[in-house]
């Protein structure tokens, strides 16, 4: 006769709605540079690259924002968690409130190129095909003089 577990179970994968178990599923990312993705219903609404400045839990107070700059994690702006592991062996976190969802990786740190994801960080470009360097050149100085 088996009883059943105080407690539930995951292995690589799972759904949580305890604040308990959202806080310690998401703490590896704190301090940890990350790509998201906002999605509300199917439609991508935008997505970027941030630092996890912030996870907190029981303060109504802060509000969960993602930035290129810094990001916050309120626990209890969320429903549930949904954690998946990729082949790579991270975590890839889905963050959700009824229809909307946040999708939070590991920002790729891998190959640039072809091979690169369209989420991936890149290195800001400034374009300087419109632009003319030009050299002043000071008053020579001749020795004869």
């Amino acid at each position: 006769m088996s009883s059943q577990p105080a407690a539930k179970f995951f292995v690589n994968q799972g759904v949580v709605s305890s604040r308990a178990d959202m806080l310690h599923l998401l703490r590896p990312l704190l301090k940890q540079t990350v790509s998201y993705r906002y999605h509300r219903g199917r439609e991508l609404i935008s997505h970027g690259t941030g630092w996890v400045e912030r996870i907190v839990t029981d303060a109504d107070d802060i509000s969960t924002y993602f930035t290129p700059l810094a990001i916050t994690l309120n626990i209890d702006s969320f429903e549930h968690l949904e954690f998946e592991t990729r082949p790579d062996q991270l975590l890839v976190y889905t963050l959700v409130q009824g229809d909307e969802r946040v999708v939070v990786e590991f920002a790729p740190i891998g190959p640039s190129g072809e091979d690169r994801s369209p989420f991936a960080p890149r290195q800001l470009e400034f374009d300087t095909s419109d632009y003319v360097q030009m050299e002043l050149l000071g008053l020579e100085v001749h020795e004869d003089e």
